[in-house]
């Protein structure tokens, strides 16, 4: 997979938490620590591609 490939697929598996993340947070049924583990994995991935943006 080419470095532009994986950088596609890591932005739409954030947009893809960002949604998951809207959701919840307007679902009375989800917790607030199943919220702030989307919200971490979110974070993750935001940083992974921000560190293969720059290599």
């Amino acid at each position: 997979m080419s470095m532009n490939a994986h950088l596609q697929e890591l932005h739409k598996k954030h947009q893809h938490l960002s949604e998951a993340v809207e959701e919840a947070q307007r679902s009375l049924s989800v917790d607030d620590l199943t919220i702030a583990d989307l919200k971490k994995q979110k974070l993750k991935l935001k940083e992974e591609i921000s560190r293969l943006s720059r290599a």
